[in-house]
């Protein structure tokens, strides 16, 4: 293991707290949270303006230094001279867990590579809550965040999931959240959808419907709020019942075929194009006769 990755924390060196904090309601902060945040040396905070509301309505008075997207390489250094000379340092995001969505993420890095200590006071995540609470599976799921904005880079992504089984969950800003809508059902077909809307918060609303539906809805009602969307997966069976129709359409050699010519042996190219097909490998050993 890397020293880096051991991240036993270099001689007297501070720590480094990600320190979840609540997505509207603010009685979901944690006491560990709160005693954290009155213990450091300073507070790096995504927003400044809304971390000091948090702050004092529970009455805690610590400096504050801001951390986000755009001065992340600059401050990001800034905090880690501070914590190798010793200083505790907080890191919140405007809501809900830092390191997920945000540049959080980018300070944990430098701090194992700095063999800096990282604690964390777990607490509200939006992406969970909203699985949880959409009533999909939960026992795999994979979490998109945010799409690129660059349009070639966001069809690329939305294809990617195109074959995924998984359930999938994903962020939005209310200004996009119909241009989003109509991508994904562009893309991946009508599939049932869970949107939740202001989680936590007083207009909390969470709905189940199809994608064609939610793009109905969104034509008509202006989106508020931040959304968190759970999509449906893939059918299995259906890919499945695809990729053998994509094989069936070409000859047994030529299945075999392809695999040799991306360099396996032809035992191994037989035994992949057997369970493509779904057939015995003698069936396309006698195949190949």
């Amino acid at each position: 293991m890397s020293k880096g990755a051991m991240n036993s924390g270099a001689i007297n060196s501070g720590t480094l707290y990600l320190v979840a904090t609540p997505i509207g309601n603010l009685e979901d902060i944690t006491i560990r949270a709160l005693n954290i945040l009155k213990d450091v040396d300073l507070i790096a905070a995504e927003d400044t303006r809304e971390t000091i509301k948090m702050l004092n309505h529970f009455d805690i008075k610590k400096p504050m230094v801001s951390y986000y997207e755009h001065n992340k390489a600059e401050k990001g250094n800034y905090l880690i001279r501070l914590l190798l000379e010793g200083k505790n340092i907080a890191v919140v995001s405007d809501a809900g867990t830092p390191g997920i969505s945000d540049p959080g993420e980018d300070l944990v890095r430098l701090a194992v590579q700095s063999n800096i200590k990282v604690s964390m006071a777990p607490g509200p995540v939006a992406a969970i809550m909203g699985l949880v609470l959409s009533g999909m599976p939960t026992g795999r799921f994979v979490f998109e965040g945010f799409l690129p904005m660059n349009k070639k880079q966001r069809k690329q992504r939305i294809s990617d999931l195109k074959d995924e089984t998984r359930t999938i969950i994903l962020y939005e800003a209310p200004h996009k959240l119909t241009h989003t809508l109509n991508d994904l059902y562009e893309a991946l077909g009508d599939r049932n959808i869970t949107i939740a809307r202001e989680l936590t918060k007083r207009y909390e609303e969470i709905f189940g419907c199809t994608l064609s539906q939610a793009v109905d809805k969104y034509s008509s009602v202006s989106p508020r709020g931040e959304f968190v969307l759970v999509l449906e997966g893939a059918d299995a069976c259906e890919l499945d019942m695809k990729e053998k129709r994509k094989w069936e359409s070409i000859s047994i050699r030529e299945h075999v075929d392809i695999y040799i010519s991306e360099g396996l042996d032809k035992k191994d190219a037989i035994r992949k194009a057997a369970d493509d097909r779904g057939v015995s490998k003698r069936d396309v050993y006698n195949a190949l006769l």
